[in-house]
């Protein structure tokens, strides 16, 4: 995985780098609900909470995964 930036926030380009997948799996992700919480800014872009990142991620771990 990608190294992550150390602010708070983190933009969808940086997610998809972290994860290595396209924009247009982030884009069916966020339409089907199942990407971590975003805010708009008013420009437009999204960013998304470190924290909130990282506890979805934790949530997609498996039971019984290691």
């Amino acid at each position: 995985m990608a190294r992550r930036m150390n602010s708070g926030w983190l933009t969808v380009q940086q997610i998809l780098d972290d994860l290595g997948i396209p924009r247009r799996t982030w884009q069916q992700w966020r339409a089907l609900g199942r990407t971590p919480r975003c805010k708009r800014l008013p420009n437009g872009e999204l960013r998304i909470r470190r924290a909130d990142y990282d506890a979805w991620l934790d949530s997609l771990e498996e039971v019984g995964s290691r």
